[in-house]
């Protein structure tokens, strides 16, 4: 016992001394990422440390540090900068604990970093074959790892869930995730830990798959239960009361074919009171209603929040933000849960503004919708009927109906997409990376391909995007990003920025009153979170999309932001991309107060477009084929063949890979991640195509030389 005041004063001294070496910097051997469910359950007790993937259990990505703040910000310099090993897509939220950062990369590649000055502790490659890469929608990104009681998760590209030695990068142990390799399943979530439980879902709705999360031991990587989130064969018996209530909404039996989607691919958040898991799922497969349901029914849980028992994987509640869902509208956007009144009365709630466009506010403990407004401009529905909770359609939005192309809002895209938001309870405001989009839509008769591994397949008429600069610049004018400050108890903005570029990144806000953001131009800024003013702002090389997080060592504020242009946006809608005119450059950059370090300088792309063989096919074969290749080549190339910037240009193909562009579409470069589509295209198909990327250059080139 102390019995002095100096003695108490000293023991004070010596436990506070303790308490901050054990905080300090990287940890010992054999302690590194001692992280349990109390730890995170008290992360305010310690907010130097960012203990898990939205920082605590209700994914509210604040912080309470106010080191760097509102008065100091234009303060930050570089800390250090570690160059990852691919530039590809970076979407990882790291975690820091006690001086140590994890990370992830392209290609699920994990990373210990020393979190005061860069310096590699280990690494860890899950060696994912390159052949998977045309099984992914989005490239091979991954958003990042769970740490729990010394070990880090990651789920890799390729479907595995691995457990790896916090202190030394070693495997454990590893875990296929997968129920059908015929399919084209792929992970690229962040795992969650609850309860001693890993949990993980999965992607491939646009391939034909069937979603589900599944639970494994912590320890020992066993399976513990298996949520499906679209019920399976209506001739085998259903596998929970949740599938048993699902098939009610569910007609025909086409979505088996077709897989049914309603993939668990990103958002998670867990109310340890309640003790509750709420998980977002995604949209259906085909998107086309009357293909995947013979135009009826909710087909539940497609596009639902779903409350879930941890402990057992048993069915709470849900709610579906948009029923029979039809424009890829996912609901697997983050979700907030936070404590804030509503007409006077302080209520527990569920807040997301999933990809539809309306923010939702819901009653965590029962589903209860609270309120639904539109948060960006959707054409697709007037309003939610608060009586119903379900949203009222209009004709400009039913692309279903027989009535030509339908130009929808949001696009596939969404208002809002896996990005990040973040909420402050000091401001009592939302922070959403959000974008205004349009996309026109039209069915197919008839299915053009059957379910195919790699192949894309929505049973909708591929986008027709005419080969006009001056149209292409028109749509991107259509498409924009916006920051927008949310109060959900008001559902209004409280303000708002204009960004030239949609997907832009996730944010951070903090008890500085400050928010941070990076961009898709390639700029990291912080703002006044209460007003919005701009504050601070740099410059980093190449676009960025992840959301930042903040961490302390040794007394000292970091602020960290991945870098790393990539993802969907880049892919798909290559014409509008561009306008971001960044390149991928993938690296991790660390900020703190009169930081000394710099961001290397940019790598210049300097190309020449290449001679070509000769144009042989006709205006009219040339027509028709470009429609052949946005369905088959625009989700990874661009559509009209221009690329966003990641995947390789075909315009700008080298003389050998002309000489072999029927051989790389039959597999020749199978090992560098070009999928094999000699299964379903004809040699004579393989030539137009060819032909079409002739055309292309060439119209590149006049471009160039009009200029």
């Amino acid at each position: 016992m102390v019995k002095s005041k100096s003695n108490r004063r000293l023991a004070a001294g010596v436990l506070a001394l303790a308490l901050a070496c054990s905080f300090a910097g990287p940890a010992a051997a054999g302690t590194a990422a001692n992280v349990d469910a109390q730890r995170i359950i008290n992360a305010d007790r310690e907010p130097g440390n960012w203990l898990a993937h939205g920082r605590t259990y209700d994914e509210q990505r604040f912080s309470p540090l106010r080191q760097v703040n509102d008065q100091n910000v234009d303060q930050l310099g570089v800390a250090w900068t570690y160059k990852l090993d691919i530039d590809r897509g970076v979407e990882a939220t790291p975690i820091v604990v006690d001086g140590v950062m994890y990370t992830t990369g392209p290609w699920s590649i994990v990373y210990a970093l020393d979190a005061r000055n860069g310096k590699l502790l280990w690494k860890y490659d899950p060696k994912v074959k390159p052949e998977v890469l045309g099984q992914g929608c989005c490239d091979t990104v991954n958003r990042g790892v769970a740490v729990w009681k010394g070990r880090v998760y990651v789920g890799t590209f390729d479907g595995r869930l691995v457990a790896l030695n916090a202190s030394t990068g070693k495997e454990v142990w590893s875990v296929d995730t997968i129920i059908d390799h015929k399919k084209s399943y792929t992970v690229t979530g962040a795992p969650r830990i609850v309860k001693g439980k890993v949990l993980i879902g999965n992607g491939g709705a646009e391939f034909g798959v069937r979603g589900y999360l599944t639970a494994y031991d912590a320890e020992t990587g066993k399976e513990a239960w298996r949520f499906y989130t679209v019920p399976g064969d209506p001739a085998q018996p259903p596998e929970s009361r949740a599938m048993e209530m699902a098939l009610k909404t569910w007609y025909g039996n086409n979505w088996v074919k077709w897989g049914g989607g309603g993939t668990v691919w990103d958002s998670m958040s867990y109310d340890s009171e309640l003790n509750q898991l709420y998980v977002g799922v995604g949209n259906g497969s085909p998107w086309n209603h009357k293909f995947r349901s013979e135009g009826k029914g909710d087909n539940l849980f497609l596009s639902s929040i779903v409350s879930i028992n941890p402990d057992t994987g048993e069915y709470n509640w849900h709610y579906q933000t948009t029923p029979a869902d039809k424009w890829d509208y996912t609901a697997t956007q983050h979700m907030i849960l936070a404590d804030i009144k509503l007409k006077g009365v302080e209520r527990k709630v569920l807040m997301q503004a999933p990809k539809n466009g309306f923010f939702y506010v819901l009653d965590r403990k029962t589903g209860e919708l609270l309120s639904a407004d539109k948060y960006v401009p959707a054409n697709w529905a007037t309003h939610v009927d608060m009586a119903t909770g379900r949203p009222v359609l209009t004709k400009e939005g039913d692309y279903l109906d027989g009535d030509g192309t339908k130009l929808v809002s949001p696009s596939f895209l969404g208002g809002h997409n896996w990005h990040p938001m973040s909420f402050n309870p000091k401001t009592g405001l939302v922070y959403i990376p959000a974008q205004e989009s349009v996309a026109g839509l039209e069915p197919q008769k008839e299915p053009l391909f059957i379910p195919n591994k790699s192949v894309v397949n929505l049973g909708l008429e591929v986008p027709d995007l005419p080969e006009d600069p001056k149209i292409e610049a028109a749509i991107r004018d259509m498409w924009k990003g916006r920051l927008l400050a949310w109060d959900p108890a008001q559902q209004k903005a409280v303000w708002s920025k204009e960004f030239k570029s949609a997907w832009n990144g996730g944010t951070l806000s903090t008890a500085g009153n400050l928010l941070f953001q990076g961009t898709a131009d390639g700029r990291v800024i912080a703002y006044a979170a209460d007003t919005g003013k701009e504050l601070w702002i740099r410059k980093v090389n190449s676009g960025v999309m992840a959301a930042p997080i903040t961490y302390t060592v040794h007394g000292e504020q970091y602020v960290a932001f991945m870098v790393g242009w990539g993802g969907a946006f880049t892919h798909i809608t290559g014409p509008m991309s561009l306008s971001a005119q960044v390149k991928p450059e993938s690296s991790v950059v660390v900020f703190k107060l009169d930081g000394k370090g710099r961001i290397p300088p940019a790598k210049p792309v300097l190309r020449e477009i290449p001679a070509t063989p000769a144009l042989t096919a006709t205006e009219e074969q040339l027509k028709g084929v470009r429609t052949m290749f946005n369905g088959l080549c625009g989700s990874c190339h661009g559509l009209n063949a221009v690329s966003g910037g990641v995947v390789p240009d075909l315009r700008y193909l080298s003389k050998e890979k002309h000489e072999n562009f029927k051989g790389i579409l039959s597999g020749a470069r199978l090992n560098r991640g070009m999928p094999n589509f000699s299964n379903i295209l004809k040699p004579a198909d393989m030539e137009l195509l060819h032909q079409y990327v002739i055309k292309r250059t060439n119209d590149l080139r006049q471009a160039v030389q009009a200029n």
